[in-house]
C-alpha cells in the first residue's frame, strides 16, 4: 500500500510514508535487519483514513535498520551559587537509523 501512517516508535509519534528515514531510541537490532512496528495509529491511503482505538489491528509498518549511531552531544551543567559547586555532565542518546520499506493494513 502506498499512503502514510502515523506509528508509535521509541516513545514518539511519526507520520511515516515508504522510503521515510527515521531516527528513533536505539533497538536492539543489527543493521541490515528488518524491524516491524505494529504500533499504527492511524493510516491513508489519498482517499481513506483508518483510525485505531488507540492502534489498528493487523496493521504493520516494514523497516529496515540502516544504521546504530549517537545523537549530538547535549550538555547540562549544575551550578549552586556561593559554594563553589560547579559539574558539568554530557550525553549523547543511542539512536537506531529506520528506514520505511512497506506499510501494510
Amino acid at each position: 500500500m502506498s499512503g502514510y501512517a502515523i506509528v508509535e516508535a521509541g516513545g514518539r509519534q511519526w507520520r511515516v510514508e515508504p522510503g521515510t528515514q527515521l531516527r528513533v531510541n536505539r533497538l536492539d537490532a543489527a543493521v541490515g535487519s528488518r524491524h516491524v512496528i505494529d504500533r499504527v495509529l492511524l493510516a491513508g491511503d489519498g482517499t481513506t483514513v483508518q483510525v485505531g482505538q488507540p492502534y489498528l489491528p493487523g496493521a504493520k509498518v516494514l523497516c529496515e535498520v540502516l544504521e546504530q549511531t549517537k545523537g549530538p552531544k547535549v550538555i547540562t551543567y549544575k551550578f549552586r551559587r556561593r559554594e563553589n559547586y560547579r559539574k558539568t555532565v554530557g550525553h549523547r542518546q543511542q539512536l537506531t537509523k529506520l528506514l520505511v520499506k512497506d506499510i501494510q493494513i
